[in-house]
């Protein structure tokens, strides 16, 4: 599950992040507390040969071996390619975010343009989402590892409601080496036009705006497939790893302390554990962690995306009563056919079924007859209240 924190940080405050630094689910602790074991062990492991297993003179050309070391190591431009490779990966997961389909707007025009309180009409209204749902499963399942657990079949789809057999049928025979993602979109739209020549779709306009929004719900199925498909260059993702791990191996000889009565410049202070070393350790490789959770987050990360809550609040949810059959059970075959009847209430089919054709009572508002209409403030909101402000200008003295 995402590691929400938003309301925790709601309002700035004295040491407001420090509250967050004890969170262990989603902290970079937990991601990184491997490596940084093994990098302190290492070190730990080079010092307690240096200071009693080398000999005298093992130790001179150790002691040589570390000055080079530390002068080599910042001949590394670490920070320089993580900090771009980072960027580059943040955008890119944004990208993703923003991509990852969601019905609303389609299931709006569905609901406002394809008429017909009918079985007819509600029978088309439901299979248009469920196409839709479909269609965003069917890309879903492919780049995302937790919807591919959920769905790993198409036997697995049939049973969730989301295809009838007859559905299936076809789109297993259609001979295609690629995902068939489109082709619940090319369905959804044989069949608006369907609804267009039986005058359930009343005008061009409307039959235009269902176009539209498919198009819109279609193209972030397919850039989200993209995304999945070109990755971030693997030259780039291999030098920025090799770069802070070779980093990281030359620190592991380069900040050795070393006997101070040899009297080397910078080894005046033997602390035997390199605190600033393992801090720096802790934000290079900490930083360039999040780079490896965040450019596929369709994982299992405790960060990813949670795909199968976004199934269940957009397209489908477990089996509830449906009013297709007597107990919530479709009949047969002819059931399948109609349209999910199996399926429970979705907020797509809540909006082109359970809510079509409702509109509350029109009633005054409670300001019908107020000039000024003020909504009210609790005593915990009072001191929030502000004047209407009217420009900068009209506070000059």
């Amino acid at each position: 599950m995402t590691v929400t924190y938003t309301s925790r940080v709601a309002t700035a405050r004295f040491g407001g992040f420090s509250q967050l630094l004890l969170l262990w689910r989603g902290s970079i602790y937990k991601l990184l507390y491997r490596e940084l074991l093994l990098f302190l062990a290492a070190y730990l492991g080079l010092s307690l040969a240096y200071r009693f297993l080398l000999s005298e003179a093992q130790k001179r050309l150790f002691e040589k071996l570390v000055l080079y070391c530390d002068k080599s190591a910042n001949l590394i431009p670490v920070s320089f390619v993580l900090g771009f490779y980072v960027a580059l990966v943040l955008e890119r997961w944004w990208g993703q975010f923003r991509t990852v389909p969601a019905p609303d707007g389609l299931m709006v025009a569905v609901a406002g343009n394809v008429h017909g309180a009918d079985a007819r009409g509600r029978i088309m209204r439901r299979t248009l989402m469920r196409y839709s749902s479909l269609a965003a499963l069917l890309v879903l399942r492919a780049v995302s590892t937790a919807v591919y657990k959920r769905f790993p079949t198409i036997d697995h789809l049939v049973e969730a409601g989301f295809l009838t057999r007859e559905e299936r049928r076809r789109l297993e025979g259609l001979r295609s080496p690629y995902n068939k993602f489109w082709v619940p979109c090319a369905w959804f739209g044989a069949l608006a036009g369907q609804a267009r020549r039986e005058g359930r779709v009343r005008d061009d306009c409307a039959l235009k705006l269902l176009m539209e929004e498919l198009n819109r719900f279609r193209g972030h199925c397919s850039l989200l497939f993209h995304y999945d498909w070109i990755s971030v260059p693997l030259v780039y993702t291999q030098v920025v790893t090799i770069a802070v791990y070779t980093f990281f191996v030359t620190c592991l000889i380069g900040r050795q302390f070393l006997d101070p009565a040899q009297g080397y410049a910078g080894h005046e202070l033997d602390l035997g554990v390199p605190v600033f070393t393992l801090l720096q350790f802790f934000f290079y490789v900490g930083w360039l962690k999040v780079a490896e959770q965040l450019i596929n987050p369709f994982g299992e990360d405790d960060d990813d995306f949670e795909t199968n809550t976004l199934i269940d609040r957009n397209f489908q949810v477990p089996p509830s009563r449906s009013r297709g059959a007597p107990g919530g059970r479709p009949g047969g075959d002819a059931g399948i056919r109609e349209g999910t009847q199996a399926s429970g209430p979705q907020v797509s089919m809540l909006a082109v079924d359970e809510l079509y054709g409702e509109v509350p009572a029109l009633e005054r508002d409670r300001y019908w007859d107020t000039a000024s209409p003020r909504a009210p403030y609790t005593a915990a909101a009072a001191p929030l209240r502000q004047p209407a402000f009217r420009g900068s200008a009209f506070d000059v003295a």
